[in-house]
């Protein structure tokens, strides 16, 4: 099998974690700058055989798309123009910053690595796929 990539966008930075071959457990990988973060998945993706990618779909309370949305498309627009047959999937990650918060607050993490950017926004990453991977799964079960 291969892999699945999944990416926290932020206008800084980028978290990205990744699963196991075997779609199973999903783990860390990084958080880049976010003007690296198309060189970066490429050049990944070229090491590794990779399914999809799941990004982050910011949305309001109310259901409405966060402003940071068009920033999103702009990057995922670079990314079929790099690599055009790649599938791109959206998951919602309401919710995701806080759930890695106490994620590293539960998991005894210092106050400084709490606060660490880039520790969250890997993590974001992390559960985004996490629940992207359940919800891929229970939709199997139920088709």
């Amino acid at each position: 099998m291969s892999r699945i990539i999944a990416v926290d966008y932020g206008t800084k930075r980028v978290g990205i974690a990744v699963t196991d071959p075997l779609q199973m457990i999903a783990t860390p990988l990084t958080s880049v700058h976010a003007r690296d973060a198309v060189k970066f998945i490429l050049e990944y993706m070229e090491s590794e055989k990779t399914e999809c990618i799941v990004i982050g779909k910011p949305m309001q309370m109310n259901n409405t798309e966060s402003e940071s949305e068009k920033q999103i498309r702009v990057f995922i627009q670079t990314l079929k123009n790099q690599k055009p047959d790649i599938k791109i999937e959206r998951y919602d990650e309401r919710f995701t910053s806080v759930m890695a918060q106490q994620a590293l607050h539960t998991a005894g993490e210092s106050k400084r690595m709490r606060k660490d950017k880039s520790v969250i926004d890997r993590t974001s990453a992390v559960i985004i796929l996490q629940s992207y991977l359940l919800y891929r799964n229970n939709q199997i079960k139920h088709s």
